[in-house]
């Protein structure tokens, strides 16, 4: 006997009689709801990484200090990537008799390949999109540069041996916060007009810069060739490396978009569970039937396996090209919610559809559908035989090898993916000795009560297996769903309050030690709060545990910035609000005059320093030595000041520092700041507004993606509402047969089944609330880094909708039986 061709011909055989279209059903949604959310969250987080590239004007940028070699722009050329070359170095401008220090940049006419320069014509006129660069002879510069050199729209200004006209006034430069400490103001011009200023001498401190934009995966490609041509001096960098803000809040919203896509597969598993397990339930007969016509126990058990993988497989197809329209009308939806255009989907969510489907077929069903290859053949005649029951050691050993797989793969976190595995590991065998208890409890009391309560309680009581079965599946599908909830409503609230309308939107730096009291008064005068002012020490790390510190001893390109840039430390004698000891100890005012450094976390770990490591930094020509205390990490995108190291006060006090602050500048109160700059010329005002704007762009379209994502997530939790109430169909058949014959009244039959289902669902619930609001409070923690408050009112709609929803449901679900003439369901029977 062909296994193949008989197990199709068996599935065409159930499929035609129905057999087979609930757990078909749920595989479809399942594998629809995961092609779905993964065409969804991969097309916008590339979206939303492509907005951010803004940051660099490109998706990829090669900066070195010496000429760029013409053959990264040939290659760039030969894999059609756009690109665009700029130049940037320090110069003094000439206009009249007075002078200035600005940072000229030369770009060319390609400039910008990512996000649109915004210009303004006039002091009083309004923002525009620039749809061009400067023209030759012509100079845009910032804002800033007209009080400080007395310069207006339309005069001339000399740079080196060059005349330019002042065009515009430059208001938003998408590069610009990529290097946000630049000191010098800004001044714009033609790239083919800089060799003309004669400023571009052997000891000119020029960066060149290679901009590219392409599809991720030719950026990374291309981005690998550019690393193996070992060129020296030439440093590499993408979004995630340019801006640790950014950086952050596009990690944030990578994090809740995966936990969203994440929850639709736990709903699906739910589904699937329920829906194979009435599946076999139905199929031993057949089993049976073939064990007669003398089919042996291997050959019935390869039978039914090759029909469940056929079964998936079907059902994994069309889910994953109903996933792929969904996406696409979703995508139609909040296309305009994006700056940019939404890349195109990839094939990847394709083939993870199927693999999901097949994966929660096996993990879920399989060894469901071992067992009914153990059917006895007496079966046919007696039917209340069945095969051996199922080994909770099997089953739970195979589902949670699936869901632990398809988690880590899915999220992408294993620190996620293991506390949501933990925390539903932990609802599961919590729901199982509850409805044990539930069972236990029942039993007596269905004698104490009449009427619907006693046929109600008794229905709940009578089949433990089914009470359980059904109250897992109800309270892990509520967990998952008031879970996503929770993270839609509390979570993303906390994430987006992180940077309110009134954060920083201004720092100031090189503020002199016997200035910072006067520039206090003075902001304190006007009417703006600061944030403290923080004294700023230049420094290189040169020696951990004594040994040097060479790029050379890392692979990651990060890693080797870091090994060969100075940082911004700093001094205190208590952590800023936004900054979170994870490791160690902060050192209290008695120890302030140790030789103890706090370093960032990040930098930690990505130069690999523990605990106890022994720093030395190299300060204005001088060594500073001391040994790594606490660990902490910091919330780079609130816009306060921020160190990556900071040392105790006696340490670093004697050394040379400027001082640097930040606070929120509203519009009417500029005059202030311009007040401020001419009376300390010294002093650099730098506007962080258009970085701002990024960072909160990138919170609302993560709110918004994971709102879209629930609606797939709460489809899915409706077919877990259907195959749970499905559960107990075959009994409740039999038993109203049964109780209708006993002449047990319709209205008393319906009113019990509604109390059934809604103590269920209000019993699940309440469950529910207590492991999301668990599960919820270590995520915020351990992974989002996010304050947490209890949800009480989550808690009461949980109890309350759980048992209006199951109850209305199951009671809808179970009319039919009311309206079947007994003498059919045993006749049937």
């Amino acid at each position: 006997m062909n296994s193949l061709r008989f197990a199709l011909r068996l599935l065409r055989r159930d499929w035609r009689a129905g057999e087979l279209r609930l757990l078909a059903i749920a595989v479809v949604i399942a594998v629809a709801s995961v092609t779905s959310v993964g065409f969804f969250t991969d097309r916008i987080e590339r979206a939303m990484a492509r907005q951010a590239s803004e940051v660099l004007a490109a998706d990829l940028r090669v900066e070195s200090n010496q000429p760029l070699p013409g053959f990264l722009l040939q290659e760039a050329e030969r894999r059609q990537l756009a690109h665009a070359t700029t130049l940037s170095f320090p110069s003094v401008i000439l206009h009249r008799d007075s002078t200035q220090l600005v940072q000229v940049k030369g770009v060319s006419d390609t400039y910008p390949l990512r996000g649109k320069m915004r210009v303004r014509d006039s002091v009083t006129g309004a923002d525009r999109v620039a749809d061009t660069v400067p023209a030759s002879g012509e100079a845009w510069l910032e804002e800033r540069l007209l009080p400080l050199l007395g310069v207006a729209i339309g005069d001339q200004i000399k740079v080196g041996k060059r005349s330019f006209r002042v065009s515009r006034i430059i208001v938003y430069e998408p590069d610009r916060s990529a290097n946000l400490f630049q000191l010098a103001p800004r001044l714009l011009v033609p790239l083919g007009d800089i060799e003309e200023t004669g400023l571009l001498g052997p000891a000119s401190r020029v960066r060149h810069y290679l901009l590219i934009a392409g599809p991720p995966s030719e950026m990374s490609d291309y981005r690998y060739w550019v690393e193996d041509q070992n060129i020296g001096g030439l440093q590499v960098e993408d979004i995630r490396s340019a801006r640790p803000e950014l950086r952050s809040a596009l990690d944030q919203g990578g994090r809740f978009l995966r936990l969203a896509a994440a929850t639709a597969i736990l709903l699906c598993m739910v589904a699937v569970a329920l829906s194979s397990r009435r599946f076999v339930e139905r199929q031993s007969d057949s089993s049976a039937l073939l064990r007669c016509l003398g089919a042996s126990r291997r050959q019935v058990t390869r039978i039914f396996i090759l029909r469940l993988l056929s079964l998936g497989l079907i059902a994994s197809l069309i889910g994953v090209f109903t996933g792929l329209g969904v996406q696409t009308l979703l995508i139609r939806l909040i296309g305009h919610w994006f700056t940019s255009q939404i890349p195109a989907p990839t094939a990847w969510p394709l083939v993870s559809g199927l693999i999901t489907g097949i994966l929660v077929l096996i993990g879920f069903s399989l060894p469901s559908i071992i067992r009914l290859g153990e059917v006895p053949p007496l079966r046919v005649f007696r039917r209340h035989l069945d095969a051996p029951p199922i080994s909770y050691r099997l089953f739970l050993m195979a589902a949670l090898l699936s869901l632990s797989i398809l988690l880590v793969w899915q999220i992408g976190n294993d620190e996620m993916a293991l506390r949501l595995i933990s925390g539903l590991l932990a609802g599961l065998t919590i729901l199982l000795l509850i409805s044990r208890l539930l069972v236990f409890v029942l039993a007596p009391l269905r004698h104490l009560t009449a009427g619907s309560w006693r046929y109600g309680l008794a229905s709940l009581s009578r089949n433990p297996a089914t009470t359980t079965m059904q109250l897992t599946g109800f309270g892990l599908g509520f967990t998952v769903l008031l879970l996503l909830a929770i993270v839609r409503v509390d979570l993303l609230s906390s994430w987006q309050g992180a940077l309110p309308d009134d954060s920083p939107n201004q720092f100031l730096i090189n503020i002199q030690p016997d200035e910072v009291e006067a520039v206090r008064d003075l902001l304190a005068q006007g009417g703006i709060m600061t944030n403290g002012l923080f004294p700023m020490i230049r420094g290189r790390l040169v020696s951990i545990n004594g040994d040097p510190v060479s790029r050379d001893d890392y692979d990651n390109p990060r890693a080797q910035r870091l090994a060969t840039r100075d940082f911004n430390i700093s001094h205190a004698t208590q952590p800023q609000r936004d900054n979170k000891i994870v490791s160690g100890r902060w050192w209290s005012e008695s120890q302030r005059n140790e030789s103890w450094f706090s370093v960032e976390l990040g930098l930690a770990e990505t130069l690999g320093i523990p605990l106890g490591t022994e720093l030395e930094f190299e300060v204005a020509g001088s060594r500073v030595m001391g040994r790594v205390e606490n660990l902490r990490s910091v919330e780079w995108d609130s816009f306060n000041v921020n160190f990556f190291v900071i040392g105790t006060p006696g340490l670093l006090v004697q050394q040379p520092a400027t001082y640097i602050t930040s606070f929120y500048l509203p519009a009417e109160k500029r005059q202030v700041l311009h007040s401020l700059i001419q009376r300390f010329p010294s002093i650099t005002a730098l506007d962080v507004t258009a970085l701002m704007t990024q960072v909160r762009s990138i919170m609302d379209r993560g709110a918004l993606a994971v709102e879209s994502v629930f609606l797939f997530t709460l489809a899915a939790g409706l077919i877990v509402l259907y195959t749970g109430i499905q559960a107990s169909h075959e009994l409740k058949v039999q038993e109203t047969a049964v109780l209708r014959t006993l002449g047990v009244k319709r209205s008393i039959l319906l009113l019990s089944t509604l109390l059934e289902f809604a103590l269920l669902g209000g019993l699940a619930g309440l469950i529910s609330a207590a492991l999301a609001s668990a599960i919820s409070y270590s995520l915020a923690n351990a992974v989002f880094n996010l304050p947490w408050e209890l949800n009480i009112s989550m808690w009461l709609a949980a109890l309350l909708g759980g048992a209006v929803c199951v109850g209305i449901a199951g009671t809808l679900a179970s009319r039919s039986l009311l309206n079947t003439p007994p003498l059919v369901t045993m006749r049937k029977a």
